[in-house]
């Protein structure tokens, strides 16, 4: 109880001091009003005296002068607030004055000649037989502004004490209202809302602590008035379940010497006992947290990117700094004055540096040359890439906007590990090199390296081979891209080739060229809950059918979109007996909408899935779902689970980590992968139904292989799926990449 009293007494003090700060500026202000307003009467009543006396002055002399003057202030006698006035010659002798001045302010020759002597108004506050009168004394000029003397203007000020006194008798009483109403208001909502649920909180973390999870957490998400923190203690218990089976999982690894799957923790003891606490440094064009300010509140979001995906996971585990570009609305209001904040929100493990674009940069560096020359040129999607001169001068001024940045972290850093991310950064590598040689460079190229011939149509090849060789190790997903790299830099540069190491030596400088396909996370092998399977997240949706495709992509032209429409039309078209029975929902986060190419491509999707819901829809079931928005991991892991299959059609890709990420959430070992065999990840996921997304026939019999697929072998697909996929995780990628970058092995 003594809490609450003491809590209460806390407000009240709060209160008290706020409202007497309040009371003295109310005060001061309503202080300065009355009293400018009585100098502005002072100054109007002065200029019209004036107007009259100071002629008397110049023409008359003597008893004259002191008879008209007396005559002139007797006319303004009785006046609202006046109290008098009195007129001086230039000797400071009272010439004239109202009757019932008081003697000590009539006498006050020394301010009426500090007036005449500085020929400037002066104004003062006396107080005279008990009130308080304020006095505004003028010099009075004749001819070529000769001083023949002063104005005294006397006004009564006590009204202003007055009302100064009214505020603070008011102000009390609202202040000792105002008090007790808080202290009971306080009372009661501490008694009995918060002490209550705080009580009912600290069971559940004791709970908690002691090891019942499932149960406490279900109930700690019921209070309302402590949701923010019940969210935390969710996520602080998650953490803290994940690091303990880590450690375990680590601890036994350790002394049965096996060769266990790749962990975060792992991969931290990694980067401990190799790299000697030496930091890691990581460049990208696309940032890992996106801030943005919705309906004045804001919220952040992770891109549906495979990029961030992977590295995502990488820095969770290693920390050190990622730099990017900052591109929320809100980035700005959220970063510190360099740029920096701690990510993830909920537990920060790395700093996010944020790097600022105008416009013309982002037009020019990411949408220009980026998305609109490098991105088609890698990607055999049958679009043309644009070459723009300025756009290639933006890209190269961008460069090295982020290779400053990066320069200005690393100036204090020995031997520093910068991986730099994808074609957005093709000439970073040399130029950090030039500048700092003791660094180790590696860069990751997340999309395919295209055919010599393919590459030879780009008009700066030269310049961004070159750019790229400044890296230590190139790495790219799969061997083919490796093959196609050499026999470019050995077409276009000259250079020495070495094919048994898979290296290339130019200007003295030796670059590694090697495959190191990226993967997901997975590392938990628990068995699904019934409760988890029978969760139904597909009806929020709509979706009611007994089967259900999932398609979760970026809206981007090479995701080979309107050919998986096309095929799910062939499939019910040619197999109608599937109708009504069979829904297909499509995830398509928007993506480079800056782009015209992108716009229009998002737009043909919507409107083929339009064309195909009307030709087969009925009143209460459509065939395609399609969900323009951006959905995270913990949105689309039940989806993932609940789906009969995960269809990825993509026209040419490096990897695709959505097949991976679909199956990483399997762990009931059930649902089928269909995955294009123009894909990196088609590669090594052979148990996937593969087929050309070109043929949407091929598309259509493989939706029905995969509803008619007996659960025995979706088990045993998935099982060795799975299987592949926990052996080559991200974190045995990021090991790998960086013990190669850091020259370990």
């Amino acid at each position: 109880m003594r809490y609450i009293f003491a809590i209460i007494g806390s407000v009240i003090l709060a209160v008290t001091l706020v409202s007497f700060f309040l009371s003295f500026r109310q005060v001061n202000e309503e202080r300065t009003t009355l009293t400018v307003n009585l100098e502005q009467r002072a100054i109007l009543l002065a200029d019209s005296l004036k107007e009259s006396v100071e002629p008397t002055y110049t023409n008359y002399s003597g008893s004259t002068l002191k008879s008209l003057l007396q005559k002139t202030v007797d006319k303004f006698a009785n006046r609202e607030r006046l109290a008098g006035i009195a007129l001086y010659d230039n000797q400071g002798t009272l010439l004239a004055t109202s009757s019932g001045l008081p003697k000590t302010i009539v006498e006050n020759n020394v301010s009426v000649s500090g007036a005449m002597d500085s020929n400037k108004s002066r104004t003062s506050f006396l107080v005279a037989d008990g009130e308080s009168r304020y006095v505004f004394i003028d010099p009075l000029h004749g001819n070529e502004g000769k001083i023949l003397g002063a104005l005294m203007i006397v006004q009564n000020a006590g009204y202003i004490d007055a009302a100064i006194g009214e505020i603070w008798k008011g102000n009390l009483i609202r202040l000792i209202s105002q008090i007790v109403i808080f202290s009971i208001t306080i009372f009661i909502i501490l008694r009995f809302f918060v002490f209550r649920q705080v009580i009912r909180l600290v069971d559940s973390i004791k709970k908690i602590r002691m090891g019942g999870l499932s149960e406490t957490l279900k109930e700690v998400d019921k209070y309302s008035f402590f949701s923010p923190l019940a969210k935390e203690i969710t996520h602080i218990t998650k953490s803290l379940s994940q690091a303990r089976s880590s450690a375990s999982e680590e601890a036994r690894m350790r002394l049965e010497k096996l060769d266990s799957p790749w962990t975060a923790e792992r991969l931290k003891e990694f980067v401990k006992a190799y790299l000697k606490d030496r930091k890691i440094f990581v460049v990208s064009n696309r940032e890992p947290y996106i801030h943005n300010r919705v309906k004045n509140e804001i919220k952040y979001l992770v891109p549906a990117h495979g990029m961030v995906t992977a590295v995502e996971s990488v820095m969770e585990a290693c920390g050190g700094l990622w730099i990017a570009h900052g591109s929320g609305n809100a980035d700005k209001e959220t970063s510190d004055k360099n740029g920096k904040i701690k990510v993830p929100p909920e537990e920060p493990k790395y700093t996010l540096k944020r790097v600022w674009l105008n416009p013309e940069e982002v037009q020019g560096h990411y949408i220009g040359f980026s998305n609109e020359a490098l991105f088609p040129l890698c990607l055999m999607s049958n679009t043309r890439p644009v070459f723009r001169k300025e756009d290639w001068l933006m890209y190269k001024q961008v460069n090295g906007k982020f290779a400053e940045s990066l320069l200005k972290e690393i100036r204090n850093v020995s031997q520093p590990i910068v991986l730099v991310q994808d074609l957005h950064f093709a000439l970073l590598p040399s130029i950090i090199k030039k500048s700092r040689p003791d660094a180790q460079v590696g860069l990751f190229w997340h999309h395919p390296w295209p055919s010599p011939e393919q590459f030879s149509i780009c008009p700066w090849r030269n310049e961004i081979i070159k750019g790229m060789l400044g890296a230590d190790v190139i790495g790219f997903h799969i061997q083919q891209h490796c093959n196609n790299f050499l026999e470019t830099v050995g077409q276009e540069i000259e250079s020495i080739i070495d094919f048994e190491r898979f290296s290339v030596t130019h200007n003295g400088h030796t670059t590694i060229i090697r495959p190191f396909p990226i993967s997901v996370a997975l590392t938990n092998d628990t068995p699904q809950k019934e409760d988890e399977k029978n969760t139904k997240p597909f009806r929020s949706f709509g979706i009611k059918t007994e089967f259900i495709g999932l398609g979760v992509d970026r809206l981007d032209y090479t995701k080979g979109i309107l050919e998986r429409f096309r095929g799910i039309e062939y499939f019910l078209d040619t197999y109608p007996e599937y109708k009504e029975k069979f829904s297909f929902l499509q995830i398509a986060a928007p993506s480079r909408e800056g782009a015209q190419k992108y716009r229009d491509y998002a737009e043909s999707v919507q409107l083929e899935a339009e064309r195909i819901n009307k030709k087969l829809a009925t009143s209460d079931w459509m065939p395609i779902i399609f969900e323009k928005k951006h959905h995270s991991h913990a949105e689309l892991t039940p989806l993932y689970r609940a789906a009969n299959f995960c269809l990825i059609t993509s026209l040419h890709d490096g990897m695709n980590l959505v097949s991976k990420e679909f199956i990483a959430a399997r762990n009931d070992e059930q649902g089928v992968l269909l995955l294009s065999e123009l894909t990196g990840a088609a590669k090594s996921l052979k148990e996937a139904i593969q087929f050309n997304p070109y043929n949407v026939s091929e598309i259509g019999e493989a939706i029905k292989r995969a509803l008619e697929m007996p659960p025995s072998e979706q088990h045993l697909r998935m099982k060795t799926l799975r299987g592949r996929v926990k052996d080559y995780n991200v974190y045995r990628w990021a090991a790998e990449f960086i013990k190669v970058v850091a020259n370990l092995g």
